[in-house]
């Protein structure tokens, strides 16, 4: 069985030692698995073409023999949005993207990152699986929003009042997002 990858993606602001990504990062680590986390440039007010570069060297240190995982959080999930659409290839095995912020409403701090390239197409030809997962009380992406990415037809879990499925949320140690990616490995054991 090859060794696993996996790339964790933060969003604005970064994510802080007391994050559910700083935490799978961790996990994953003490499992052996190889685990990138980059941390990105100017993360409080960035700047997409900057950190799409950043993204792209990263994933140039990734071994390509490994299946790889990647997993995004927030303005991270725009991040892979913009970078698939720049990609016309495969580039990971599957893909979780967290709390997505809505597509339709500007965040200041990270202006040229919109518009969001909203299309399946990128997304499917970049990874066999896609899943999206959103909070019914998502602060940054309302239900309504969240339709945006629904549209896509893809995978999608929406968690109860899970808020932006953050520190702040109370999701520093998050088991189900390490079972997720434990578990998928391990079904492509079975194949």
């Amino acid at each position: 069985m090859n060794k696993q990858s996996f790339l964790i993606l933060h969003g604005l602001g970064g994510s802080g030692i007391d994050h559910w990504q700083s935490w799978l990062a961790q996990e994953l680590g003490k499992r052996g698995y190889d685990v990138f986390y980059p941390t990105f440039s100017d993360y409080s007010s960035p700047e997409k073409q900057v950190w799409l570069e950043e993204l792209d060297t990263v994933m140039n240190t990734i071994p390509k023999d490994q299946p790889l995982t990647v997993i995004t959080h927030s303005l991270g999930c725009i991040l892979w949005l913009h970078y698939t659409s720049s990609k016309n290839r495969k580039l990971a095995n599957r893909v979780i993207l967290v709390a997505p912020p809505s597509p339709n409403i500007v965040l200041n701090a990270a202006k040229t990152f919109y518009p969001v390239p909203l299309s399946s197409g990128n997304l499917t030809r970049s990874a066999e699986e896609i899943l999206f997962v959103h909070s019914t009380n998502d602060p940054y992406c309302s239900m309504e929003d969240a339709k945006s990415f629904k549209k896509l037809g893809l995978s999608s879990i929406n968690f109860p009042h899970s808020g932006h499925i953050n520190t702040e949320s109370g999701h520093g140690k998050w088991p189900w997002i390490l079972q997720r990616c434990l578990a998928e490995e391990s079904q492509d054991a079975i194949i």
